[in-house]
């Protein structure tokens, strides 16, 4: 037995703790997929690089929290993120003990501007994936499991529209799922799956890619989906 389940607030296990928002912003260039790092400026792990976030407020809701401090670090300010695990390994912070949530979000690297230096950060910048620097605190752990989540939401969401603000040719798509899922697929089956579902539609324009021959232009449709594509 566990006692009430009413909580004391004057219990001392109670005290002492708080919530990091953590977000791995990701984004596609060139066929790479890379993912945004800040320099941290201040103690602990002052010199080190890290994903996007800090402590919550106690008077955000979580999401609030984590695109505050995704603006406060880099300057971003219209990013749609997603919230997929929490983090909660008694040591991971020197400070005291706070838990993370971690949330992913994609973003067309060439759209935004990224502050290099703000109050808290002395830089920034996107990484490969196969190309991390060692992170702060538990953030290798973190950046593992969101390109985990990123490769589950690709498949099954419309997660990609906000890298195609503009609409995306079939190759330039394909490229991008083989990028990020470091998978082949054949040309043609691809671009039966995608058809075949309920995720993106017909623009009615063309246009070249990789000085190829013009193809159709695609966009991904604002609702939701829920589906299994490979």
């Amino acid at each position: 037995m566990y006692g009430s389940d009413i909580m004391d607030v004057k219990n001392k296990k109670y005290k002492n703790q708080g919530i990091h928002v953590i977000t791995a912003i990701f984004t596609v260039e060139q066929g790479i997929t890379k993912v945004l790092l800040i320099k941290r400026k201040n103690a602990p792990f002052e010199g080190d690089w890290v994903l996007t976030g800090g402590a919550l407020y106690n008077d955000e809701n979580l999401e609030d929290g984590a695109k505050r401090e995704i603006y406060e670090k880099t300057g971003i300010s219209d990013i749609d993120i997603k919230q997929f695990k929490a983090f909660g390994r008694v040591d991971r912070s020197p400070v005291m003990r706070m838990v993370a949530v971690g949330f992913i979000g994609v973003i067309d690297s060439k759209r935004v501007k990224v502050l290099r230096e703000t109050e808290n950060t002395s830089n920034a910048d996107w990484f490969p994936i196969d190309k991390i620097p060692p992170l702060g605190f538990d953030h290798e752990e973190i950046l593992q499991e969101a390109l985990l989540e990123l490769q589950k939401r690709i498949v099954n969401s419309n997660i990609l529209k906000s890298l195609f603000p503009d609409g995306v040719t079939m190759p330039e798509l394909q490229k991008v799922y083989e990028a990020i899922l470091n998978k082949k697929f054949d040309r043609r089956n691809f671009r039966k799956k995608m058809l075949s579902l309920d995720l993106i539609e017909d623009t009615n324009k063309s246009e070249q890619f990789e000085g190829n021959r013009p193809a159709k232009k695609y966009k991904f449709k604002r609702k939701i989906v829920d589906k299994n594509i490979f």
